[in-house]
């Protein structure tokens, strides 16, 4: 957001981070509904122990056609519950957690918060936001790698919780919150790179305003789609690249067919290495970047325009009063 330096930023409900929660909550909704079958593919091929064949293109079509042709449309998209459930939570609570803290120390003024301090705020936001949610994915992960007709798949999101519990208690819900921590460092990369490169985006914003001589008002609080795209895009191309071997072991160690295979961290990290080597460490990154890049400037673009309605609205209803 272009606040200027020391301006209290303008707020729809009694606090802007709560104003941000509500945006990420629509954003991680409406992002899930346009990904959700590309990140099906993801996980299964995550989970897998074999290279598809072809190129990454062939083998999203030809898997996408073989799912519906097994199992129809609802294929495609089983487990969009958990999905949207992790997702907008994950979303809500991460830019509510991000945003208090943000204000706790900078008072709404980012010109005052460095890069490290941006690293710092997404890694704690991101932490306890995947504490939180880690059952979810869980549940989310075993759905996406059964068929409905198989004897151990979870109906819901809620029978997959209450099965989980009653099978393997506490642990199994909280299996892979490990790796979820470790993947704190994704977020935080990619949150330092946006706001360093959003905070760049509105001070050229500004200085061409006032090269112009024009007045800048709340309509103009928000940089183009296309910068937010190109930012949310490169940010996220950039994080991904670092950290996303850990992300193949999480869903390998949360994937309930193969936990003989890969019962702890270390045990499938030196499994993975032996047998796939550094590819298996990658494997699926092509369908993830498919989906990722398009999904995370969908969730940025839609975020960002809600957080701005909600600031223009809150604007003209305090004027009105």
């Amino acid at each position: 957001m272009g606040d200027k330096p020391g301006e209290k930023p303008p707020s729809f409900f009694s606090n802007p981070a709560f104003d941000h929660a509500v945006a990420g909550l629509g954003a991680g909704v409406v992002a899930v509904l346009c990904m959700h079958p590309l990140d099906l593919l993801k996980v299964k091929f995550q989970v897998a122990n074999k290279n598809p064949t072809g190129s990454v293109g062939t083998a999203i079509w030809s898997s996408m056609k073989e799912i519906k042709k097994t199992q129809g449309w609802r294929g495609l998209y089983r487990g969009v519950g958990p999905n949207i459930a992790g997702n907008a939570s994950s979303w809500g609570l991460y830019f509510l957690f991000y945003n208090m803290l943000k204000s706790r120390i900078a008072g709404g003024d980012s010109s005052k918060i460095s890069a490290g301090q941006y690293l710092l705020y997404s890694a704690e936001a991101s932490a306890v936001t995947a504490i939180m949610t880690n059952p979810i994915w869980v549940v989310k992960v075993r759905m996406f790698t059964t068929r409905p007709e198989d004897p151990t798949a979870y109906r819901s999101l809620w029978h997959g919780f209450s099965s989980i519990y009653r099978t393997e208690g506490i642990k199994g819900l909280y299996r892979g919150t490990t790796l979820a921590l470790f993947g704190v460092s994704n977020g935080a990369i990619q949150f330092m790179a946006y706001e360093e490169m959003k905070q760049w985006g509105f001070q050229r914003k500004r200085r061409r305003f006032a090269d112009e001589g024009r007045e800048w008002t709340p309509a103009d609080d928000k940089l183009s789609n296309t910068s937010y795209t190109v930012m949310s895009g490169a940010s996220k191309l950039f994080a991904l690249t670092l950290t996303y071997p850990y992300q193949v072991v999480r869903s390998r160690i949360q994937n309930n067919a193969t936990a003989h295979l890969y019962p702890t961290i270390p045990a499938c990290i030196k499994r993975t290495w032996v047998e796939e080597g550094t590819r298996g460490f990658y494997r699926g990154l092509g369908t993830n970047l498919v989906r990722v890049l398009p999904g995370t400037c969908v969730t940025f673009v839609v975020y960002e325009n809600l957080a701005w309605l909600l600031r223009t609205a809150s604007i003209r209803r305090d004027s009105a009063d």
